[in-house]
């Protein structure tokens, strides 16, 4: 989704990143963190290989974390995990609703005869079939719309998945994190190796080109350890 930038350009701004950086770990910043940070964004968007995720402390904010990005398998995995849900769902309500219809009004192969005989319209036969439809529709409406919400919130970016590194132990996570505005609280979960607890804290920006608007990167934090009711969440 993210487009190249011209040479000079790009050579330019991978040129500045190091200056900055340089600068920043001899103690001598010349910018602050968050306006280091948009320029590891520009270069990011831009695709350069000058910008590398590894995990890294803030001074300022005293937090550990590693830089974190969309995971384009977990995403068509999951999403042909809802299709598979969504297939089964719409079967599992149409497929008797259309048979019993086509054995209500017959059809040219004599289904409805061999299934009930003369007496198919009698009143077990239909209370058979309002169950068949009812089981019908109790199991797969829920699975199907469930399906397509889950399908629109892939679509929209609303629901991601992204990898990054653990800042612990450096071994790669990933999580299915939400991005909707209004849910404060970050994605909390537990790497799967050291079992350290972990925020993921996304970000949306304009997709420069690509079939969506809008792309999605993020950060891996380190939770601080401590009690529950005493522990400080590490904000941005």
């Amino acid at each position: 989704m993210a487009t190249a930038a011209p040479p000079a350009a790009s050579a330019r701004r991978c040129s500045r990143r190091s200056t900055i950086r340089d600068s920043y770990y001899s103690g001598q910043p010349l910018i602050v963190d968050d306006m280091f940070d948009k320029v590891e964004l520009k270069l990011r968007v831009y695709g350069s290989p000058s910008v590398v995720k590894y995990p890294r402390c803030s001074l300022k904010r005293q937090s550990t974390y590693a830089d974190a990005e969309e995971d384009k398998s977990m995403f068509m995995a999951l999403s042909s995990i809802w299709m598979l849900l969504l297939l089964f769902g719409t079967s599992a309500f149409l497929v008797p609703s259309l048979c019993i219809l086509s054995l209500t009004f017959g059809d040219a192969f004599g289904a409805r005869y061999l299934l009930y005989g003369a007496k198919s319209f009698d009143v077990i036969t239909r209370v058979n079939d309002m169950v068949l439809i009812g089981l019908g529709y109790l199991i797969g409406y829920p699975i199907s719309s469930a399906s397509v919400g889950a399908l629109q919130g892939l679509l929209t970016n609303n629901l991601v998945a992204l990898k990054g590194s653990c800042p612990n132990c450096g071994e790669q996570v990933f999580a299915f994190v939400k991005t909707d505005n209004s849910i404060k609280a970050p994605h909390r979960a537990e790497c799967h190796v050291c079992s350290c607890p972990l925020e993921y804290r996304t970000k949306v920006e304009k997709s420069l080109s690509g079939t969506r608007r809008t792309w999605v990167y993020g950060r891996v934090y380190l939770v601080k350890q401590g009690h529950p009711r005493k522990r400080k969440w590490l904000k941005d």
